[in-house]
């Protein structure tokens, strides 16, 4: 632990052009995919760092990336990344430490979320892949949201279920969905809005009563995925829901879509985790083709 702490030591200090001198580290939550620590330096300084195997280094590199993506747009706050790199076959990523608490304004969170959705691009998708939990995410640009889609998300998850156990009927069932996509879409093109990518209630807090939203999974696509995954699980206040909507009403078909952009996540969670999320994942297929007629 001595030659990682060091080594953080001399990021932290390249980085921030200003001496830091670690005093100690303690073990933080840091979810189910990586290792996390807090460290704590002599003049007080505190840094949260992610570690893992040497070959995540591309994992932390794209979450540094999708933090500044989400800093620059100015619409809600972010950790700030400091440095990443590999020390003795562990891949880490030292950021910015936030004292997070639960207290905070659901409908700050949901305006600021909004006007983070209007930071947008020319195209679907973003300037380099990164990762869903662990399992990799494909981001070439692309004109077609619908073609993107169904291609760089429910294609790649629908294929790494197959690989995985995940059954012949579903996969068949999924590329009839795929075909069909544009039937959930009538009359709706949404724009390339800034998406977080992985909005569950795990993923933000507040700092100082300000809202924070971290551990993302950016690409420019529709903003309504990110909305449906904020219902997928819960966590969000009732307020967070009514506050957005009202800084950026939502088309009509939304809840259509709903079903489709949590499936996506659904069959991730299969491919991460296994167990009931296949049956899960048949469900809510069998649902949008009933939807499709």
């Amino acid at each position: 632990m001595a030659e990682l702490t060091a080594a953080w030591a001399e990021a932290i200090t390249r980085a921030t052009g200003a001496p830091f001198a670690p005093r100690h580290h303690q073990a933080a939550g840091g979810g189910c995919i990586n290792a996390a620590h807090v460290l704590a330096g002599a003049d007080g300084r505190r840094y949260f760092v992610k570690q893992n195997a040497a070959d995540r280094l591309d994992m932390f590199e794209a979450e540094a990336a999708g933090l500044a993506e989400i800093l620059a747009s100015g619409a809600i706050r972010a950790p700030r990344p400091v440095a990443a790199g590999v020390t003795g076959g562990v891949a880490w990523l030292v950021l910015e430490y936030l004292d997070l608490g639960e207290r905070g304004s659901g409908a700050e969170l949901g305006r600021r979320l909004a006007a983070m959705h209007r930071h947008t691009a020319d195209r679907f998708g973003w300037r380099r892949d990164n990762t869903i939990g662990s399992t990799l995410q494909r981001n070439d640009w692309h004109d077609d949201w619908i073609a993107f889609y169904a291609d760089r998300r429910l294609g790649f998850q629908f294929d790494l279920m197959a690989r995985n156990g995940g059954g012949r009927r579903l996969a068949e069932r999924g590329e009839r969905l795929r075909a069909g996509l544009a039937g959930l879409f009538p009359g709706y093109r949404p724009a390339a809005s800034l998406l977080h990518g992985d909005l569950w209630g795990g993923n933000y807090g507040y700092a100082g009563g300000e809202p924070v939203i971290f551990d993302p999974a950016v690409y420019y696509g529709d903003r309504e995925a990110d909305l449906a995954m904020t219902e997928l699980f819960g966590g969000f206040p009732a307020d967070f829901q009514a506050a957005y909507r009202e800084a950026w009403p939502l088309d009509p078909g939304y809840g259509r879509r709903r079903t489709l952009y949590n499936l996506y996540h659904v069959i991730n969670h299969f491919n991460l985790f296994g167990g009931g999320y296949l049956g899960q994942a048949e469900a809510m297929t069998d649902r949008l083709l009933a939807e499709l007629g």
